[in-house]
């Protein structure tokens, strides 16, 4: 039996306030309900995960007022989680565990009048062991660990930021044929390099956005997708890969990561290669994840990521469109529920003036942790073998 996404639900996203995380999520999940043509009621399965504000938990079902449910768990492995919630949600279906299942993920960090970097700020923890060891030599945030990861990638391979800033105006393209991006006015590389430093090598338009909402999906077999409101999504594929790489001399760090393994299972199961591949959403909490994660998939030699970006690929018109909403550097920033989520529209052909060309094959990225959680979702519009 296959598994198919048939609703997606997506709160306003951005600067929202006055909803807590959890009543975001709870209007997700019934905008993904009714966007397949169902009711909460219909589900018997629910998947949570929430952002840096610990909240929902499995009690959002109560909040919801489901009642008998088959599955009922709280998922975390930070960017990962969405593709692991649907990797999760599709064999509890294929097993006859749950027949139809919500997967939802929803975060508030942003505050009113107060600067979006402050939603993350780790300067106020209490530092111990080797841990303080890092924090005194300047590594206190996520923003300076995957500074570290890009040096390193650009010791080795030659990398250069200007490389990573083509990544950033393709995103832009993206963006700027998207109602839904909260960053829509097109940049150049001159603004990408004028752009201030947050971490070296890291620019600001390096950097993802910060967002409040919530994003879910309904997932549920292929057959009975193929019955309710809106065109199914299949599940094609599905892979994880958690390298445990520690930061150290002779690691790996920062040169490949966890995609490597995540994208050989998952296009494994799918029955494809990466020249199968239309489209590509990928998690992009900074630019330089993108490159490593082309690069780790199997979309071009290790090394030659930033040379693959720059030559435009990756924007309108380019060979391998790439987070054709926008991503999380200039649309919106849900974790792995962003690229997931524009998967999910552009395999229905909903996007409007950012509709790609093909979409038969669309790969999805998460990516958790300081590069320490992966996962890949391979989707298409058709069912597999069709």
């Amino acid at each position: 039996m296959d598994a198919a996404i048939a609703g997606l639900g997506m709160t306003e996203l951005g600067r929202v306030y006055g909803r807590s995380p959890r009543r975001l999520a709870a209007d997700a999940v019934r905008l993904a309900a009714a966007d397949a043509g169902l009711v909460p009621g219909d589900l018997d399965g629910l998947l949570v995960s929430h952002g840096v504000g610990g909240s929902p938990g499995i009690e959002l079902a109560d909040a919801l007022g489901l009642r008998d449910l088959r599955l009922l768990s709280q998922i975390n492995s930070f960017g990962a989680t969405a593709g692991a919630m649907v990797a999760y949600a599709a064999m509890s279906v294929r097993a006859g565990s749950a027949t139809v299942v919500a997967c939802v993920f929803a975060d508030a960090p942003l505050r009113p009048k107060q600067p979006s970097g402050s939603a993350y700020d780790r300067e106020a923890r209490e530092w111990y062991g080797f841990g303080g060891m890092a924090a005194a030599l300047g590594l206190r945030s996520v923003n300076s660990s995957y500074a570290l990861a890009a040096q390193r990638h650009m010791a080795r391979y030659g990398t250069t930021s200007e490389q990573l800033g083509a990544i950033a105006v393709s995103t832009r393209d993206w963006a700027a044929r998207n109602p839904l991006a909260q960053l829509r006015k097109p940049i150049t590389l001159d603004d990408h390099q004028r752009s201030r430093w947050v971490s070296e090598p890291l620019h600001l338009l390096d950097c993802c956005l910060v967002s409040n909402g919530a994003v879910a999906v309904v997932v549920t077999s292929a057959e009975r997708a193929r019955d309710l409101a809106r065109p199914p999504v299949h599940l094609w594929g599905w892979g994880q890969g958690h390298p445990g790489q520690r930061r150290e001399r002779g690691s790996d760090f920062g040169l490949t990561t966890g995609a490597a393994a995540s994208g050989a299972a998952a296009m494994r199961m799918a029955g494809i290669t990466v020249a199968d591949v239309d489209v590509c959403e990928l998690y992009d909490c900074y630019t330089y994840t993108v490159l490593v994660s082309l690069e780790d998939y199997g979309f071009c030699a290790k090394g030659e990521g930033g040379a693959f970006a720059a030559s435009g690929a990756l924007g309108p018109g380019g060979s391998l469109p790439t987070n054709t909403g926008g991503g999380q550097l200039s649309a919106y920033y849900m974790w792995g529920m962003t690229p997931l989520s524009e998967a999910v529209i552009q395999a229905r052909g909903d996007g409007g003036e950012r509709q790609a060309p093909s979409t038969d094959v669309i790969l999805v990225s998460g990516n958790g942790g300081i590069l320490d959680h992966h996962s890949t979702l391979i989707v298409s519009p058709h069912a597999k073998g069709a």
